[in-house]
C-alpha cells in the first residue's frame, strides 16, 4: 500500500505554498479582497486535485469547493476529504491560524491525514492504527477531566445571530470552563486538541472537510469525538465534539444539552 500519510503531506505543503504566494496579492482592506480569497482557495484545490486524480484516478474526491466533480465517501473504496483553505478569516487579515487539510478515507473510516499550518510551518499527521505527530514528533492529548480545568475551543457558523440555537448551548458551557478560545480553524482546532494544547473542542456547525483528518489526529493521539449526543462521528458531520478524555467529553455533552450533574 502506498505510504498515504507522506503523500498527504506532500498535496498539502504544495497547497500550503500556493496560498502563501496568493496571500501577498492582496490585504484586508481592499473592497473585495473576498473574491482574491476565492481564487486561492480554488487554486489551492485545483491542484490537490490535479494530484489526486493523476496519482489515483480510482479514488473519490470530496472538497469543500464545487468546481469539482465530488462524490459521497462511501462511494469509493477510498476517498480524498480536502479543505484547500480552513480559517479563511485569519488568512485574509494575515493572522496565523489557516491551514491546508485532507484527509483520506478508506471503506468509510480515516486512513491517514495531513493538517498543514504554512504560516508557522507545522505539519500535523495521522495514520490509522500508528499515531499522530507534529513535525514528526508524538502527540499526546491532555489527561484533564473536569471542566474547570479545560481550555476549550468554540466554532460558530459565519454571521451567527443572537437567537441562532448554537448560542444556548455556548452560554450553558461559558460558565463552567475555564476559558474558551475561538480560533478560527476547526481543522487546527482538532489537531491542538491532539497535541494537549486545547482539552478539547466543541461546534455546531460543521462539514465533513473540517474535520475529516483533525478527527483522526485526535483518536490517534488518544482522545474522543462524538457529535453533541454522544454518538460516533458520521461522515456527514453536522455537529462534534472533541476532548481529551471520556470523561471530559461526556461533561461537555451533558453541559450542552443542559442535563447539568
Amino acid at each position: 500500500m502506498p505510504d498515504y500519510v507522506r503523500i498527504c503531506e506532500e498535496y498539502a505543503r504544495a497547497a500550503g505554498e500556493v496560498l502563501r504566494q496568493w496571500q501577498g496579492r492582496f490585504n484586508a482592506r481592499e473592497k473585495a479582497p473576498a473574491d482574491m480569497v476565492s481564487e486561492a482557495d480554488l487554486a489551492s484545490q485545483r491542484l490537490i486535485h490535479s494530484r489526486i486524480v493523476g496519482d489515483f484516478p480510482e479514488h473519490g474526491f470530496l472538497g469543500e469547493e464545487e468546481e469539482f466533480s465530488q462524490t459521497a465517501p462511501e462511494a469509493h473504496e477510498f476517498c480524498w476529504i480536502v479543505d484547500p483553505l480552513d480559517g479563511t478569516t485569519n488568512y485574509i487579515h494575515g493572522l496565523s491560524g489557516w491551514c491546508v487539510s485532507i484527509g483520506l478515507v478508506h471503506k468509510g473510516k480515516p486512513l491517514a491525514a495531513c493538517v498543514y499550518d504554512p504560516d508557522r510551518d507545522v505539519c500535523f499527521t495521522a495514520a490509522r492504527g500508528e499515531g499522530a505527530y507534529r513535525n514528526g514528533q508524538p502527540l499526546r492529548v491532555s489527561e484533564t477531566t473536569t471542566l474547570n480545568e479545560a481550555l476549550v475551543a468554540v466554532s460558530f457558523p459565519a454571521g451567527v445571530e443572537r437567537n441562532s440555537p448554537h448560542v444556548e448551548p455556548f452560554l450553558r458551557l461559558l460558565p463552567a470552563v475555564r476559558a474558551f478560545r475561538r480560533l478560527g480553524s476547526a481543522a487546527l482546532n482538532l489537531c491542538y486538541v491532539a497535541s494537549g494544547q486545547l482539552d478539547a473542542y466543541w461546534t455546531g456547525s460543521i462539514h465533513p472537510w473540517d474535520a475529516a483528518a483533525g478527527v483522526l489526529m485526535v483518536e490517534e493521539a488518544g482522545g474522543v469525538a462524538s457529535t453533541a449526543i454522544g454518538q460516533p462521528v458520521p461522515l456527514e458531520l453536522r455537529d462534534l465534539i472533541a476532548a481529551a478524555t471520556p470523561q471530559l467529553q461526556r461533561n461537555l455533552i451533558n453541559q450542552i444539552n443542559g442535563e447539568i450533574r
